[in-house]
């Protein structure tokens, strides 16, 4: 009977069976070739030592003297009593054989599962070309972040505290960030908030993700902006949602036509950006902000309210969210640091009833089990000593001025292609397309020249194509976003434009 021994040296693993009828030596030098030639083992890799592996699998050093001999003769291997045995940077003429016989597979391994795979979401953004100007709005730049404080933050963290943000925490967030967001939300949005008010998350999707997955049944009716933002949708479907699209005009979301939806039929929620509305920039009207709340009151569905970049407000004060006025606990409230710091920084937060939020944290548990624990306490540094606040305020100085230097070259360069009205904040442009001008031919071609814009189409929950794009301006400094409108013209005119 065969006693199969699988065994681990370094990066090395093998199966050897030690009562087969092949010599020990050649099933170790076989199933270290079939690695090679699988690609698991790559040229220059090194090799345990004969000592090494012997011991590891159990055998005398002469069989895997033997065995790395064969390799040798046959050119796998290479060897050196200085430096050790490595795999041959120069491999036998044959080519590796695949993995399995499929012809479609990657780095040696099978491209294809040997079982049904469900349909995946919707399409998402395509990955930029190279050097390219990232201009489809909502995009900060990661220049501005503060990396240093960061950093210091960071590191002192990791040799103060490690002991305990290193370990397992509670799925909520760190208490000291949570006590500081909740402090920052009082102070600059109206929100009479606690530390046990808010869920530290990863980024604001997964807050979405974390609010869909508690409150969505399948089959409950989810409204949503009918120009929005896609991942969003994508969050509430994953869970059974049926989604259902509301107009969105230069107040923002129509509450009338929520209604008319209400009184036909049950409404288990409502998502909205009602301060910078996305993709519009528009921002709900007063009179629509009660109606909603006044409508979700008596009706009983949940507000939704996302505010994805409530710091970036340019022209007067910035607008209280909806949940600064929820007084029947209503409204879920969904903000992101992300924009503030960096994307890559993955770092948002959910204000909603107590008993919602304990829901989600258990949600959490079994999908990230907590946060990191590390970063947050850093970020909570950040904000308590006044270096976040600060960053903000140089930040929306330098994209106010950002967004003024775009709309005057647009306006230069492209005056008869365009028309928009400068946003009162966020960080892009929402643009109306001449007649005579293809939106979404115009971004494709633009795409070839490496400027990144999205027209209407890819917002609208139809997929209908309007005549609009839009253009972001927060990502680049002046001098780029001049060549990046240069671009635009040169390809919307078929010419070269200074």
């Amino acid at each position: 009977m065969k006693s199969n021994r699988p065994v681990r040296g370094w990066n090395l693993q093998l199966q050897i069976a030690a009562s087969g009828s092949e010599p020990l030596f050649l099933q170790i030098s076989r199933a270290i070739a079939a690695d090679i030639q699988r690609g698991r083992l790559k040229p220059g890799a090194r090799l345990p030592g004969s000592r090494t592996l012997a011991t590891s699998l159990g055998v005398h050093r002469n069989t895997v003297i033997s065995a790395y001999a064969e390799l040798a003769s046959e050119g796998w291997i290479e060897s050196s009593r200085a430096s050790g045995t490595f795999i041959a940077r120069s491999l036998p003429t044959a080519r590796p054989r695949a993995f399995t016989r499929s012809p479609q597979q990657a780095g040696g391994r099978p491209a294809k599962p040997g079982f049904e795979l469900r349909d995946a979401p919707g399409p998402t953004e395509p990955s930029f070309p190279a050097g390219a100007f990232a201009m489809s709005g909502g995009m900060p730049d990661v220049r501005l972040a503060p990396v240093a404080e960061l950093a210091r933050a960071y590191g002192r963290v990791l040799r103060r505290e490690s002991r305990t943000v290193l370990s397992y925490a509670a799925p909520h967030g760190h208490l000291r960030l949570r006590t500081a967001l909740a402090a920052l939300l009082a102070e600059h949005r109206g929100l009479a908030t606690e530390a046990d008010d808010v869920l530290v998350t990863r980024g604001s999707q997964m807050a979405l993700d974390l609010t869909a997955r508690t409150l969505i049944d399948a089959g409950d009716i989810v409204a949503v902006e009918a120009l929005g933002y896609r991942y969003a949708w994508e969050a509430f479907k994953r869970y059974g949602a049926r989604l259902v699209p509301i107009p969105v005009d230069d107040q923002g979301l129509d509450v009338d036509a929520l209604t008319r939806l209400i009184e036909r039929t049950p409404v288990r929620a409502v998502y909205v950006t009602p301060h910078h509305q996305y993709p519009t920039m528009v921002t709900m009207s007063a009179s629509r902000r009660v109606a909603l709340l006044a409508l979700a009151q008596r009706k009983g569905f949940a507000v939704i309210e996302d505010d994805y970049d409530h710091e970036f407000h340019y022209e007067g004060r910035p607008v209280l969210p909806l949940a600064s006025a929820d007084s029947a606990g209503v409204v879920v409230y969904i903000g992101s640091l992300s924009k503030i710091l960096a994307p890559g920084v993955r770092l948002g937060y959910v204000v909603a009833p107590r008993t919602l939020l304990e829901r989600m944290a258990v949600h959490r548990t079994y999908v990230d089990r907590q946060g990191d624990q590390a970063i947050e306490l850093a970020v909570a540094h950040l904000l308590e000593d006044g270096t976040l606040q600060r960053c903000v305020r140089r930040t929306r100085r330098i994209y106010h001025a950002r967004r003024d230097f775009l709309g005057a070259e647009l306006q230069r360069k492209l005056g008869d292609t365009l028309s928009f009205r400068l946003p009162s904040g966020s960080m892009a442009i929402w643009a109306e397309v001449a007649p005579d001008v293809d939106a979404d031919a115009w971004v494709a071609r633009a795409f070839e020249r490496s400027v990144v814009i999205r027209s209407a189409r890819q917002f609208a929950f139809d997929g209908r194509s309007r005549p609009f794009v839009r253009i972001g301006f927060a990502a680049h400094e002046e001098r780029e976003l001049a060549e990046a409108v240069r671009r635009l013209a040169q390809v919307r005119y078929n010419a070269e434009v200074r």
